[in-house]
């Protein structure tokens, strides 16, 4: 068995194996990501000190696709924890609409998630906000030390940059070890989270990976035709990469949706139909689990048995057999719970994908859609208003 639940036989390297073995190996790297943290702490602190002592500070968190779900993850923890406005707002709008976001001439502290660097928008996002503020900072996170982002902010005296374990760059078409291990180093950098943290997440990671890796791997098998990801706060951004990673692996051929649980009620609940599954991330806020529960009991009540699964650290499911409990996190905050939760997501749509006979590692070998964007023209944006 490899450590992805799936028989060693099964995975094909030139099919599955890159994107197994990132799955796989998230909660080492995660380690390695704390270790590197703390190794520049002082560095860290001495660039972010003078830009968190002003009071209109503005951070921005951007990125495209995954990129930017990691920004929408984080974003209300962050503006909570640092008592501060915090805002996710994907490359992709930055660049479409730069006079609409970067209106507002503030201090901003620009920080960029992207696991190349080299996808257009990414790099011209950046661009444009120092073009357009007065006073912009940069913290580009990313998994290349050879990308145009890190060569554009290496040396920049504006930008502090910060490069992930090597075996973050992931080598298969979806992101998995670089969403995690991005997330997680701004987790620690901006939410001044303690290190020790990793090491309970690694472990709750480890454990999920061994004991409930399987089950996962059952309900892929099942062949759902729709998946839809509900979670509160910041587990909608999850909710919201958990379906682009089934869209992802599965060439497009499973549809998927996300939102919240209260959100879902008001029209999007229309695509519960006998071939759904619904996944739901538990809140561990006690007042913000009630309203996911509610919403659990009442898809329940109306669909099939099997067809809604439970992803929760708390251990008060009246089905446990459709519950993935993730040990020894039931006190953190959502933020971090989303780490080894997404992990459950990116084991779904592996196997999901591997059901469907895709190779997960490509599943578009015709390229008609790349690993990093093409075809993206940036044009420049001229003078007037």
């Amino acid at each position: 068995m490899t450590a992805t639940g799936q028989p060693s036989g099964d995975v094909d390297p030139s099919g599955a194996g890159w994107t197994a073995r990132e799955i796989g190996q998230q909660p080492a790297l995660w380690r390695e990501v704390a270790r590197s943290v703390e190794s520049a702490r002082a560095e860290t602190d001495a660039f972010l000190a003078p830009l968190l002592a002003q009071t209109r500070l503005r951070i921005v968190l951007t990125g495209a696709g995954t990129s930017a779900f990691a920004g929408a993850v984080l974003a209300p923890y962050l503006a909570r924890r640092m008592g501060r406005r915090v805002e996710a707002i994907a490359t992709t709008d930055l660049v479409s609409n730069p006079r609409e976001h970067l209106a507002e001439d503030v201090p901003t502290l620009l920080v960029s998630f992207a696991r190349s660097g080299d996808s257009p928008e990414s790099v011209a996002a950046a661009r444009l906000a120092s073009r357009c503020l007065t006073r912009c900072h940069h913290m580009v996170l990313t998994c290349n030390n050879r990308g145009e982002l890190y060569r554009d902010h290496v040396a920049a005296p504006l930008s502090l940059v910060r490069v992930m374990p090597a075996g973050a760059n992931d080598r298969g078409f979806a992101m998995t070890s670089s969403y995690t291990c991005m997330l997680l180093t701004a987790l620690l950098v901006l939410g001044g989270e303690s290190v020790d943290l990793v090491e309970r997440l690694g472990a709750a990671a480890d454990q999920l990976l061994a004991g409930t890796a399987a089950a996962i791997r059952d309900v892929a098998y099942r062949g759902p035709r729709k998946i839809v990801y509900l979670g509160s706060g910041p587990l909608t951004g999850l909710a919201q990469e958990s379906a682009l990673k089934m869209l992802e692996l599965t060439a497009g051929t499973v549809a998927t949706w996300f939102d919240s649980p209260l959100g879902f009620r008001h029209g999007p609940k229309s695509v519960l139909d006998d071939t759904t599954l619904v996944l739901v991330f538990v809140s561990n806020d006690p007042y913000t689990r009630k309203y996911d529960l509610d919403m659990v009991a009442e898809l329940r009540a109306t669909q099939q048995r099997g067809s809604v699964v439970v992803v929760s650290a708390a251990r008060e499911d009246p089905e446990p057999d459709n519950c993935w409990m993730i040990d020894g996190v039931e006190d953190l905050d959502d933020v971090a719970l989303s780490l080894p939760f997404v992990v459950c997501a990116q084991l779904l749509a592996l196997h999901t994908s591997l059901a469907r006979g895709f190779t997960p590692d490509n599943p578009f070998p015709g390229g008609e859609v790349n690993r990093v964007v093409r075809g993206v023209t940036i044009h420049e944006l001229d003078g007037s208003g």
